[in-house]
C-alpha cells in the first residue's frame, strides 16, 4: 500500500472517530453558529462601515448591515477553530496519551498520520464554511458574489493551510495536555478580538489596528471580507494579506519541523 493510500485510510479513520462522538461533533458545528446568532442579535441592528475616510465619513458603497458583516467574520473564526485550535488540542492529547509514539513504531509514516489529521481539520472547516454561508444567506441575506468565488476559495485554502501549520507549531510549547486549552486559547482569543472577527474595529482605532495587523487572523479576515463585499472598481484579490497569512504559515511549518515532539513531555 502506498503512503498516499495509508494517508487516505488514516483520514477515514479520523473522520469516523470524530463522528462517533456526536456531542463533540455537534458542539464543533454549533459553536460558530452560536456566535453568529449572538453577535448579530447584540450588534446586528445597525450598519458597519468597511472603509472610513480621513474626514471620519464612510466611503461610498462601503456600508453593510452588521448582521451580514458577521457572516464572513464567523467563517474566518470557524476556519481558525477547526485548523488551529482543534489541531493543537487533538495532537497534544495524542502525544501525551502515547498515540504519536506508537504511530512512529508502526508501518504508517509519521507525515501520513499528521497529514490525515490536517486533511480532516480542513474538511471540518469546509463543512463549517458551507453551514455558515447557508445560514447567513437564509437568515441575513448575505450572499457571496459569484465573480469573487475564486479569491474566496483561495483565501480559504491559504488560511486553512497556514493555521494548520501554526496549530502544529504551538504544540511544541505546550508542556502537557492539561495546559493545552489554556495556552491555545490564550494564544488566539485576544488576537481575534482585535482582528474584526468578534467586534468590528473602526479604522480610526489606529493602535488596535496596528497590533492586529501583525498577526495572521486580521489579514485572513480582511481577505475573506473583501471577497464577500468587494470594493467597487478594485480587485477582490488581496495579495498583500494573503502573503502575510502565508508567511505565518511557513513560520509555523518551520517551527513544527524543528521542534515537534512525538513523545510525551516529561
Amino acid at each position: 500500500m502506498t503512503d498516499l493510500a495509508l494517508t487516505l485510510r488514516q483520514f477515514r479513520y479520523t473522520n469516523k472517530t470524530f463522528w462517533r462522538n456526536p456531542f463533540s461533533a455537534g458542539f464543533t458545528f454549533a459553536f460558530p453558529l452560536m456566535f453568529l446568532v449572538l453577535f448579530t442579535a447584540i450588534f446586528g441592528g445597525g450598519t458597519t462601515c468597511l472603509l472610513t475616510l480621513a474626514n471620519g465619513n464612510c466611503a461610498p458603497g462601503r456600508t453593510v448591515a452588521t448582521s451580514t458583516f458577521y457572516v464572513p467574520a464567523i467563517i474566518a473564526f470557524s476556519v481558525i477553530t477547526a485548523c488551529y485550535t482543534n489541531i493543537a488540542l487533538s495532537v497534544t492529547a495524542a502525544r501525551d496519551n502515547g498515540v504519536l509514539k506508537r504511530v512512529r513504531g508502526s508501518p504508517l509514516p509519521g507525515w501520513s498520520y499528521l497529514l490525515a489529521r490536517i486533511l480532516h481539520a480542513v474538511f471540518v472547516a469546509l463543512v463549517l464554511v458551507a453551514i455558515c454561508m447557508a445560514f447567513g444567506r437564509i437568515f441575513y441575506d448575505a450572499r457571496l458574489p459569484l465573480h469573487t468565488v475564486a479569491p474566496f476559495v483561495v483565501t480559504l485554502v491559504v488560511g486553512a493551510a497556514s493555521f494548520c501549520a501554526l496549530g502544529l507549531a504551538i504544540t511544541a510549547f505546550i508542556p502537557n495536555v492539561e495546559a493545552a486549552p489554556a495556552l491555545v486559547n490564550f494564544s488566539i482569543l485576544p488576537i481575534l478580538f482585535i482582528s474584526d472577527i468578534f467586534i468590528p474595529i473602526p479604522s480610526t482605532a489606529t493602535t488596535l489596528n496596528t497590533i492586529g495587523g501583525i498577526f495572521a487572523p486580521k489579514h485572513f479576515e480582511t481577505a475573506l471580507l473583501t471577497s464577500y463585499f468587494p470594493k467597487p472598481g478594485q480587485s477582490p484579490w488581496l495579495w498583500h494579506d494573503l502573503l502575510i497569512v502565508g508567511i505565518w504559515g511557513v513560520a509555523g511549518l518551520v517551527i513544527a519541523l524543528r521542534r515537534f515532539s512525538w513523545e510525551p513531555r516529561r
